[in-house]
């Protein structure tokens, strides 16, 4: 089924209007992106992060150095993979490599927010657990970007028009900055996931990210899954980073 499942995202307590958790743990809403450039090295961070996280991102870099069938080994074992590929191409074409990505038991895939190109993919997944997620405004991209590229919207109120076609399309969630999550939660409900990367612990670079938010910030905006590259694969102690953002995020 396209739509998240119920351990997917949180639930809103109408009563008190706070987020309450669905997921089982923390453990399940941190997503830890292996954007390293060998099987060698992102074995390596799996390997030292075992029993510490449970869910990983794939893209580009990884995918196409042999990530695919290390994808499908993790997967395999029972972890959880979010496969970062942010399709967009005719209708066929995405729905034919949708198909072959549920096959391969994938739990999360991206794909660019266009409302075609989300439609052909919500058939394509129906009947398998494959969360579809729709990308709204790339974390590393502000309004002056956005005007370069040719949009008339600021990156707030694209994010929220996407937001809008893909729960109209039947997607499963949503791809935004923390930034925009409590708005875009108020447009989607409490079933879709709202998948945030761009998060940045207290105190770490940056890098190329224009719109961050901490793990705590992001859990209080209505995030049900972060995604975290940089500060924890790149820190000299993974495990330890990592143990601190599910710290921070359950304090949240």
């Amino acid at each position: 089924m396209p739509h998240a499942d119920r351990n997917l995202a949180p639930a809103v307590d109408a009563d008190r209007g706070v987020i309450q958790e669905r997921a089982s743990t923390m453990q399940d809403r941190l997503i830890v992106g292996l954007d390293v450039p060998t099987l060698k090295d992102a074995e390596k961070v799996v390997r030292e992060l075992d029993g510490v996280v449970s869910f990983y991102k794939i893209g580009y870099q990884l995918a196409f150095a042999g990530g695919l069938d290390l994808a499908r080994e993790l997967a395999s074992g029972g972890t959880r993979i979010f496969l970062d590929m942010k399709l967009l191409d005719i209708d066929n074409t995405v729905a034919k490599g949708v198909e072959a990505i549920a096959r391969m038991g994938m739990t999360m895939l991206t794909m660019h927010a266009y409302p075609k190109t989300m439609k052909a993919a919500v058939a394509a997944a129906r009947g398998s657990d494959l969360c579809l997620l729709g990308v709204t405004v790339l974390t590393s991209m502000d309004e002056q970007d956005l005007i370069d590229a040719g949009y008339e919207h600021d990156p707030h109120t694209l994010v929220l028009r996407r937001s809008e076609q893909a729960l109209h399309a039947g997607m499963g969630g949503i791809v935004c900055s923390a930034e925009e999550a409590e708005a875009v939660r108020r447009i989607v409900g409490p079933n879709m996931a709202v998948v945030t990367p761009g998060i940045r612990p207290r105190g770490s670079d940056h890098g190329d990210q224009k719109r961050v938010v901490t793990p705590a910030q992001a859990i209080r905006n209505g995030s049900s899954h972060l995604v975290v590259g940089r500060p924890i694969v790149g820190a000299a102690d993974r495990r330890a980073v990592a143990e601190a953002i599910l710290d921070e995020m359950r304090s949240a």
